[in-house]
């Protein structure tokens, strides 16, 4: 077919023209690409982070000193406990002894120690009806989750065949494959629950099974390719394990929200009555460019994960800058493809009934009527939906972070159930605190009565128990000292005692000694100096964000007004989110709904991923309503019917896009661990606030209120390069429906 040349299209319009024109090339280099990327991930492997490897803070370097001084291995306790026997009883010893060989006989094992023994007596509880089984997985300690399974195999075994006692592990070790195993069952949860619902919602929206189709396999494409990517880059940066469900949940939720902004503006102008091949090049040219600024903007907030300077926060912004990059890769190529050669097909195999739910202009008429009363009173709509955002957000500034400890894990995981137990039996013993101490000689007199009045001081604190252990390396260069301390790793309680270890115990005692180096370390000490170092963070990565999203605005809208109000309506949104995050997860509200029981606080992680998640995310329905609003206003139409015009086109995709991020966020919420359910709430709750009150009556009452000042640049930023449409990229018009009609 012969074209016009068509002279200043955009890059997104270029992209489109060249995959319609080469379709098989652009359909079928997707396809290898995501096939070699998958194929090749799985080929390297994937190395995840080092859950051993030293943090931040103190107890980093105290943790370094031990590695140096001991190279020590994981360890492991089985729990042996009985309602109503003694440690002495024939039966129990009976028990033990059947435990203490069984773990032997395992060859990952080393160094079992008996409570039975003389030297070990502190392994038996006080009221005598508990027991512990202490031993070590031979090898690196990074190494030991890969060894640890034969064990708890026995240990399994070995409750089998003493029904009346409870028997089980608790360790290093075990505890990490625990929780690896509870992430990995989530997110295989969360994807066979979220495919179908996406696909559901996005029948309704499309009516045809084959536009509905085209979205859920480009999002999935964008998915597996990146799951590959990822794990060829874990070669240089581990992965967290939080980084395959945070791409499937922004691969899913941006490769289908693209998808859609394309598609559905493809067929708006296909029913404008443009021709396949115009109305392709027009949504290439329109949608496309959002789809583009969109992505840029996403992957510019994720970036900020970088500046935490943490590996974690490193690893998930590669992961997902990675899944939009290629969603949007996919979004402007193999799109426009599938699109060019399929036409008008593209809405074959109706689905009966959908239709009746659907309008065929794409505009909703319940926004519609919303929108008509929010440019009648804009004042009154801005201050309802301004202060209910604000109401939300109040309870943020209560936020207290604290990291997932096993009290915050499911408890129906088996090793949960036993570190309850252990708490109970041995308090503290379950996560000691260790206090490390470097020196020329720590066997030396000096030091040892140093140790002694640590342990002294320690008891008499009230706030830690016995027994106190001390181990010195071979050298006699680093003593590592064992506290158990009162709390359950995570609470007040147990940062109190850590307070009072560092901030009194041992400056005084081990810390007083000249040429010794000390501190405090420990799971309570190391989660504590993590939640330190990324409040420490947060206002740098916030300042980024902010600031760059600022200014791609400021470049696609070419208005300071636009650019300044995008950051504050999205900042309400995120706010609004922190605070029912807080309601929900510290006050309690709908625990029981949730299935969950601690209210501790909130992951430190989550904050600070939520907010760059967030802010990228809103900013897609801001760009591509914006990018309407400001079609219709360079044309020439008003400013109140432009506003109105562009909240009416775009109301059904942002509906449809809106849902499908918040039903497959929603899921995560119904998953086992804390942390997803944090993590899904607060990304529903943003995502459903911002689709509402943000874009469908904060947005129009704002900018009516300012009317062409929202357009406002001043003459000294000028020279900014121009992303607008041109009159060859400018689709039909489209009469705006007045703000009155």
């Amino acid at each position: 077919m012969a074209r016009t040349k068509q002279p200043h299209l955009n890059l997104a319009a270029r992209m489109g023209r060249w995959s319609a024109d080469h379709w098989k090339t652009a359909t079928f280099g997707w396809l290898a690409f995501v096939v070699v990327a998958f194929g090749l991930g799985g080929l390297a492997g994937t190395k995840t982070i080092d859950p051993n490897k030293p943090g931040p803070g103190e107890s980093g370097r105290m943790d370094r000193i031990l590695d140096a001084g001991f190279k020590q291995p994981a360890g492991e306790s089985v729990l042996v406990q009985s309602r109503s026997l003694q440690a002495t009883d024939p039966v129990f010893r009976a028990a033990i002894e059947d435990v203490v060989a069984g773990v032997s006989s395992v060859d990952a094992v080393q160094n079992v120690r008996s409570p039975l023994d003389a030297a070990n007596t502190r392994q038996v509880s006080e009221n005598g009806r508990a027991a512990l089984v202490e031993f070590e997985i031979r090898g690196d300690a990074d190494k030991a989750v890969d060894k640890i399974d034969p064990v708890l195999n026995r240990v399994t075994e070995l409750q089998r065949v003493h029904p009346g006692f409870f028997i089980g592990e608790f360790g290093d070790a075990s505890s990490v494959d625990a929780v690896e195993t509870a992430y990995a069952d989530d997110l295989g949860k969360a994807g066979l629950l979220s495919l179908p619902i996406t696909l559901i919602i996005l029948v309704v929206a499309f009516g045809a099974l084959v536009a509905a189709g085209i979205p859920l396999l480009l999002a999935l494409t964008a998915v597996f390719a990146t799951f590959g990517l990822v794990a060829l880059t874990s070669l240089v940066l581990p992965v967290a394990q939080q980084a395959p469900a945070l791409v499937l949940l922004i691969g899913l939720a941006v490769g289908v929200d693209y998808s859609m902004f394309y598609l559905r503006r493809e067929r708006e102008e296909r029913a404008a009555g443009r021709s396949e091949r115009a109305a392709l090049e027009a949504a290439a040219a329109t949608s496309g460019r959002s789809v583009l600024i969109s992505g840029l903007t996403v992957m510019t907030a994720m970036a900020g994960m970088f500046l935490t300077g943490d590996e974690i926060f490193a690893s998930l912004a590669v992961a997902t800058i990675l899944v939009v990059a290629i969603a949007v890769l996919g979004s402007l190529t193999v799109l426009p493809a599938l699109l060019g050669r399929l036409g008008d097909k593209v809405d074959r195999l109706h689905v009966p009934l959908v239709g009746r739910l659907r309008r065929g202009d794409g505009e909703g008429r319940l926004w519609g009527t919303i929108v008509d009363q929010v440019m009648r009173r804009p004042l009154l709509s801005a201050v309802l939906a301004g202060g209910l955002l604000v109401a939300l957000a109040i309870p943020a500034f209560q936020l207290r972070m604290v990291t997932a400890g096993p009290d915050t894990f499911p408890q129906s995981l088996p090793v949960v159930q036993t570190y309850n137990r252990m708490q109970q039996a041995f308090p503290g013993t379950a996560l000691p605190a260790n206090v490390v101490v470097k020196a020329p000689d720590v066997n030396a007199p000096v030091m040892k009565a140093a140790i002694q009045r640590l342990e002294e001081r320690a008891l008499a604190s009230g706030r830690m128990n016995g027994p106190i252990t001390v181990d010195v390396n071979k050298d006699a260069t680093v003593a590592n000292i064992t506290v158990p301390i009162d709390g359950k790793g995570t609470d007040t309680v147990s940062d109190a005692s850590l307070a009072a270890l560092r901030d009194e115990i041992v400056p005084e005692t081990v810390g007083a000694v000249p040429d010794a180096e000390s501190g405090v370390t420990g799971l309570t000490a190391q989660w504590t100096d993590l939640t330190d170092e990324i409040k420490s963070k947060l206002p740098l990565v916030f300042a980024f964000v902010l600031l760059f999203a600022f200014v791609l605005m400021l470049f696609a809208f070419r208005s300071l007004v636009i650019a300044a109000k995008a950051i504050l309506l999205n900042l309400l949104s995120v706010a609004a989110a922190y605070g029912v995050l807080v309601l929900v997860f510290q006050h309690g509200i709908g625990k029981g709904l949730l299935g969950f029981s601690s209210t501790a606080g909130i992951d430190p992680v989550i904050p600070l991923l939520l907010f760059v998640i967030l802010f990228g995310l809103s900013l897609d329905y801001h760009v591509f309503i914006l990018s309407r609003i400001r079609e219709a206003f360079q044309r020439g139409v008003g400013s109140d019917e432009a506003i109105a015009y562009g909240i009416r086109a775009t109301a059904g995709v942002v509906t449809s896009a809106a849902i499908v991020m918040v039903f497959v966020f929603a899921i995560f919420g119904t998953l086992s661990m804390l942390f997803f359910k944090q993590f899904g709430v607060g990304l529903a709750t943003a995502i459903l606030l911002d689709a509402t009150i943000v874009r469908a009556v904060l947005l129009p009452a704002s900018m009516k209120l300012l009317g062409d000042w929202n357009w406002y640049l001043p003459s000294w930023l000028e020279w900014l390069p121009r992303f607008d449409l041109s009159e060859s990229e400018t689709p039909p018009e489209t009469k705006p429906t007045p703000a009155s009609a």
